[in-house]
């Protein structure tokens, strides 16, 4: 198994590509602690991960409190002395113009799908720089890379994501740790049902490959990152969205 005795952080693994990534994580031998602020879900994924003997823990978690981060981070680092790998993938939307946004809701995605994962890195770094060895993934999206209607304020907090990952990436690569960041296309999640059928069915045309993806194929991309795979790839952006946003 090739994450066998890793002790590696998911966020927003209640849901969506988070639970997908856990949960792969966990079946190939990781120790797994899922963050999340939906406590229930957290505990369903980690029921589900306890009838398959897997090793994963849900720890509550609100990426917009310090304190709340603070002390997930101390809880892990109480059950494990290190952590191998971090996965920043929590995030948070809503479709909207911006001339129609609330300034609060800019606060809100900003909180959570920028800062949240600089403050949760930041608090778990120390220990990685220590031992000189770890990996850490940010799941940003492809509306940071080329911008998508109604997301506006999205995509800036997401794109800040991609360029948190290449800047830290070349600070961290003299004490061997990679960072990199994958950037999913429209996918099958519960943001993605909550969508406009009209909007679904036209983004889903758009893809070459004429379908969404699911949460386990970004989850494989997510694994491939935090496995001995990507030892020599550090500051890379990896698009996974069935060639929806091809550049040349």
């Amino acid at each position: 198994m090739e994450m066998q005795d890793r002790a590696v952080i998911v966020t927003g693994g209640a849901s969506g590509i988070g639970r997908a990534t856990a949960l792969l994580l966990a079946r190939e031998g990781a120790r797994v602690f899922v963050g999340d602020i939906d406590a229930a879900g957290g505990q369903r994924v980690a029921a589900q991960a306890a009838t398959e003997g897997l090793n994963l823990e849900f720890l509550p978690l609100d990426l917009t409190q310090i304190a709340s981060i603070g002390a997930f981070a101390a809880t892990v680092h109480q059950r494990v002395e290190q952590v191998d790998g971090l996965v920043n993938g929590a995030g948070w939307d809503r479709i909207q113009p911006f001339l129609d946004n609330p300034p609060e809701m800019w606060d809100q995605l900003i909180e959570i799908n920028l800062l949240g994962a600089i403050r949760l890195t930041r608090a778990v770094l120390s220990p990685m720089v220590a031992a000189q060895a770890g990996k850490i993934v940010n799941i940003s999206s492809d509306a940071g890379r080329v911008g998508s209607t109604g997301e506006t304020v999205y995509a800036a907090a997401k794109g800040g994501l991609i360029a948190f990952t290449k800047s830290l990436a070349r600070e961290l690569a003299r004490y061997r740790i990679n960072v990199n960041c994958v950037c999913p296309g429209p996918t099958d999640t519960p943001l993605f049902e909550a969508q406009p059928e009209r909007m679904r069915q036209a983004l889903t045309r758009a893809i070459p490959f004429r379908r969404i993806a699911q949460p386990e194929e970004i989850a494989e991309a997510v694994m491939f990152f935090l496995s001995r795979r990507s030892d020599y790839i550090t500051g890379q952006v990896l698009s996974v969205s069935g060639g929806l946003t091809m550049v040349g």
